[in-house]
């Protein structure tokens, strides 16, 4: 057999059931794999290996008895630290809190530890999930495995690396702009936002903006698609819940990989009404890489004429940076955020109810003019990110505003799919000759994660015998 860490994930939860792998030799070797690795990458904040022992443990013995076993029997994984585990302190990226030891699981670590996953451990996180990059002043910062000069972005960016270094075979992400698609981006990895109300522990119907849903990292679109199936394995009580919508298994969508589609292509950015935005020629290169691979496949590619209300960036900054107002930071520790979180939570604590009720009014509309115009396709295609992965230190040696341009700038295709509450998915399309790895993005139409996968699982097909492409101009080469 080959080295666990280079199986699928797939593959490996195959073996742990039928019992040609233990859970606690599997639960051993991506510890020791995140002992030799993480003091470089900075991946995990928390590594609990007493706690996955036991669990690995228990996990052997429910096997041996005969019981019934979960979708995820045995199979390592890790938390972002924004997600309670019980019995594990949570730090939320921030030194300006007492970093608590949780007294129960929160309801993602839930429906995962039911399903029989065993958690490693907690991965490095912006402050409160605010930003696309994984930095902040609680430890060092999370580092790219394929470069470790430069960011895994954020905000699951600790879960991306350790994912893409062979740290854990997968790893549930949460995503309220872009926080799993953007590092998924930026490590060469799968990563999936489900739709709005599709993973009950992770809905998208909790937050203000209705913006955050729970969803996968990993590194194939069935791999994908067998965390998404475990996420979804729970009641939702949701009235607007998109659980019921697909009754089949998002694995067996993405092992299939059926379906030719049309599918709409746009650069347009509803952030480009209020900066510069600009596509490097890695990005570039990755979307026209993206559309080749996609009319390989056999879809109907066609240019999409897609127009945004000029509004979007201050509407969508007030609701999404609203929550700073009400978080319990007290008097003496607000020297200890960092300076984008000051700067955010100062302007939310200024702005009125009338602001909020405003920008919230201007996004629900965006939603509907959005996606009646993405209708006119099956999917829309759009770059990932703009850029590629950018140097430690990039975002923070500036002010917070400068912070947050520079974010918008470097993922201006992102946040515009939670506000519309569409499920999209980020596809790896180009290897550079440094070995970073550029992606595009696919939209679907709601509640169509299993067409997302579908074509994923196409797209690596197709690359995995890719020698014959070229780029649309100079600055990387296709796998």
């Amino acid at each position: 057999m080959s080295e666990l860490h280079d199986l699928s994930a797939l593959t490996l939860r195959d073996a742990l059931a039928r019992g040609a792998v233990g859970a606690r030799e599997a639960t051993e070797h991506f510890l020791r794999r995140i002992d030799a690795m993480n003091p470089e990458l900075g991946a995990f904040l928390t590594v609990t290996h007493d706690d996955a022992l036991r669990a690995a443990d228990h996990a052997d013995a429910l096997r041996s008895s005969g019981a019934a076993l979960g979708a995820l029997h045995g199979v390592p994984l890790a938390h972002k630290d924004l997600t309670d585990v019980a019995g594990v302190r949570t730090t939320l990226g921030t030194a300006a809190l007492e970093h608590a030891v949780a007294e129960q699981d929160a309801p993602l670590a839930a429906v995962l530890r039911r399903a029989g996953a065993i958690s490693l451990g907690k991965t490095q996180v912006p402050e409160f999930g605010l930003s696309c990059y994984s930095e902040n002043l609680v430890a060092p910062p999370a580092r790219n495995p394929l470069h470790p000069r430069l960011s895994p972005a954020g905000s699951s960016g600790g879960s991306a690396a350790a994912v893409a270094a062979g740290m854990i075979p997968f790893a549930p992400g949460t995503d309220g702009g872009g926080s799993i698609r953007i590092p998924a981006a930026a490590t060469g990895l799968v990563g999936l936002k489900p739709n709005r109300g599709r993973v009950p522990s992770g809905s998208g119907q909790a937050d203000l903006g209705q913006f955050v849903v729970a969803g996968p990292l990993a590194r194939s679109a069935v791999d994908a698609g067998l965390l998404l199936d475990a996420l979804v394995r729970e009641p939702n009580y949701r009235p607007t819940s998109a659980a019921s919508r697909y009754p089949g298994s998002f694995t067996e969508a993405a092992l299939r990989a059926e379906g030719r589609f049309r599918i709409g292509v746009s650069t347009a950015s509803p952030f480009a009404g209020a900066m510069d935005i600009t596509l490097d020629t890695a990005a570039t290169d990755a979307f026209h890489a993206g559309i080749q691979l996609l009319q390989r496949a056999g879809h109907d590619v066609v240019e999409a004429d897609l127009t945004y209300d000029r509004r979007y960036h201050d509407a969508f900054q007030l609701v999404w940076t609203a929550g700073l107002a009400a978080a319990p930071i007290p008097d003496d520790r607000e020297d200890r955020l960092t300076d984008i979180t000051r700067v955010l939570r100062r302007r939310a604590l200024g702005r009125s109810a009338a602001d909020l009720v405003g920008a919230v009014e201007v996004l629900r509309r965006f939603e509907q003019d959005t996606i009646e115009q993405y209708s006119r396709y099956d999917m829309v295609l759009t770059p990932a990110v703009a850029m590629t992965p950018r140097p430690l230190g990039w975002y923070t040696d500036a002010d917070g505003d400068t912070d947050y341009l520079r974010q918008c700038q470097y993922s201006p295709y992102t946040s515009m799919v939670n506000v519309c509450g569409l499920p999209a998915v980020t596809v790896p399309t180009l290897r550079l000759p440094d070995g970073l790895s550029m992606s595009v993005q696919l939209i679907g139409r709601p509640g169509e994660e299993a067409q997302l996968l579908a074509v994923t699982a196409q797209v690596e097909a197709l690359r995995s015998g890719s020698a014959g492409f070229t780029p649309h101009a100079p600055g990387g080469t296709m796998e």
